[in-house]
């Protein structure tokens, strides 16, 4: 009986858990739930971390049952995977273990104010001060800012600090803490990719820094202990999985270029989700951006193995445009709708969409820019305005790709996607089309979950799924080529641009408008 492996894919709109054949990784079974996420102010994104860890019970708890309906002997799962929506932080009391807050997810903007407060602070007031050590920039996306303001506006986290009862995590740290014991013996640990997403890390020595925790006044005691992404961390300790090791772990957009298997130099992977992710395999160096981007741990999977740097390009609006659409606007009753509606006219008729509802991310780092429609004349319908909203998604990942072959000297052949976004086949030729270079989807979309998988199966101890490259899976893919003249692309990306540029600056803060750690009152700019 072929060995299987499981991996829990926790993203910021969904749990899932998916079962593989560790031979063929093929998808035995699997479950996904969505997750609630709350706006409790403008710009203040959360999760309850009970709910996220409600939902991981809840999906393997219904794949097991799934998996006895098709007769499948749970005892052939050898390990189970981790990966997680990244940068999302959760503090808990480590007797009671009991939440402290909400988690507050990579999307939050509440941390600006606390953000340009550490860059006035700076030399020269220069935002990439810490580049040399963390590979980011200071900005409101990474979890060092977001657990300074948890410490800053929380009473129950500051009491529990004190008293040396403080847990901070990512999610990946709080799912494998509860799901190894929580307060009986659960392992408080993180994985190197996770990590390298807090600023509180070196991506060089590999280690949390004492002069990073000392910038941002963050007490080292609280955090978790760093691991590879390939080695057995703990085991379940409840549950129809009881005893079967945990043994990989990786932030979101690294398991899915481990699953694409971008395993060499110069591969680039894109995922499609709430946010859009572009990983570029740089091998065993860290190439420091130059125009915008940021380097990031891509994996070490093993404690002997090398670790792979990569440079990233993210996107905070993708998939995300899509729900606005559906839930604010009331235009689709589902994702599905969009293609139907962009499809039904071929062209956004001169419209263009800025979705700079978290500000802009890469290659800008601009928290004040706002969300932009522009171009509109009394034609124009919400057909065109769904097209727009597509084709906004690819113009972000062409100005990714433009820096990241300024930075890395060489032009992308080939662009590999994934994702949920990436179902949507209209989308993924508007892509081919707009970055002039094919864009390859494999038909097993579940990239992710299978890099978890991939690196649970692989670690030392459990030894059921091989990385040798002669031995592995073939996916089998579909490839869209560019159907556009290389002028047509240039122009309404450079209409693209001109929209941006009327995107920025929107929000300004005013000192002194805020109290007990409430959002910075914002007005526009005159």
């Amino acid at each position: 009986m072929e060995a299987l492996v499981a991996a829990i894919d926790q993203g910021t709109s969904s749990t899932r858990f998916l079962v593989f054949n560790a031979r063929t990784a093929e998808v035995v079974a699997h479950h996904q739930v969505e997750i609630t996420q709350s706006f409790p102010r403008e710009g203040w994104v959360e999760e309850d971390p009970k709910e996220i860890m409600q939902s991981v019970y809840q999906v393997m708890q219904s794949t097991c049952e799934k998996l006895q309906e098709l007769r499948v002997d749970l005892s052939r799962i050898k390990a189970v995977g981790v990966t997680n929506q990244r940068e999302t932080t959760v503090v808990w009391d480590k007797e009671t273990g009991e939440p402290l807050y909400n988690a507050i997810v990579w999307l939050d903007l509440r941390t600006q104010s606390t953000v340009e407060s550490l860059i006035s602070k700076a030399p020269g007031r220069n935002k990439n001060h810490l580049k040399h050590m963390t590979g980011l920039p200071i900005s409101t996306y990474f979890s060092a800012v977001k657990l300074r303001w948890l410490l800053d506006h929380v009473e129950e986290v500051k009491r529990a600090v004190e008293r040396g009862r403080a847990m901070f995590g990512t999610v990946d740290s709080w799912i494998i803490w509860c799901l190894t014991g929580g307060r009986h013996g659960g392992v408080h640990c993180t994985d190197v990719t996770n990590a390298s997403r807090t600023m509180l890390f070196n991506i060089h020595s590999l280690s949390w820094d004492q002069d990073l925790c000392r910038y941002f006044d963050v007490p080292m005691e609280i955090l978790p202990t760093v691991r590879t992404s390939s080695e057995i961390y703990g085991h379940m300790s409840a549950g129809p999985l009881a005893g079967v090791p945990i043994s990989g772990c990786l932030g979101d957009q690294s398991a899915a270029l481990v699953g694409q298997m971008c395993f060499s130099d110069g591969q680039a992977k894109n995922t499609y989700g709430t946010g859009c992710f572009l990983l570029r395999n740089t091998g065993t160096k860290s190439v420091m951006s130059e125009h915008g981007l940021l380097t990031t741990v891509a994996y070490k999977l093993g404690r002997n193995q090398p670790t792979y740097y990569a440079l990233e390009g993210s996107v905070a609006m993708a998939g995300g445009v899509v729900r606005w659409l559906r839930d604010n606007m009331g235009m689709v009753q589902s994702a599905d709708d969009i293609e139907k509606l962009a499809a039904s006219v071929g062209t956004s008729h001169g419209c263009y969409f800025v979705p700079a509802f978290s500000g802009l991310y890469a290659p800008y780092w601009e928290p004040s820019a706002r969300g932009i429609i522009c171009g509109l004349t009394q034609f124009t319908n919400r057909n065109h305005l769904a097209f727009a909203a597509l084709e906004a998604v690819c113009f972000q990942t062409r100005e990714i790709v433009d820096a990241m072959n300024l930075d890395s000297g060489g032009e992308l052949s080939l662009l590999q996607v994934d994702g949920g976004m990436s179902c949507n086949s209209l989308l993924m030729q508007l892509q081919a089309d707009i970055l002039c270079t094919p864009v390859v989807r494999p038909c097993m979309a579940e990239t992710t979950a299978l890099g978890a998988a991939m690196a649970a199966g692989a670690a030392e101890g459990v030894q059921v799924w091989s990385l040798r490259p002669e031995e592995l899976p073939h996916i089998q893919t579909d490839t869209y080529t560019p159907r556009i003249n290389t002028q047509e692309s240039e122009f309404r990306f450079a209409r693209w641009k001109k929209a941006v540029q009327k995107a920025m600056n929107w929000e300004t803060t005013e000192p002194g408008c805020h109290s007990n750690g409430d959002q910075l009152q914002q007005r526009p700019q005159s």
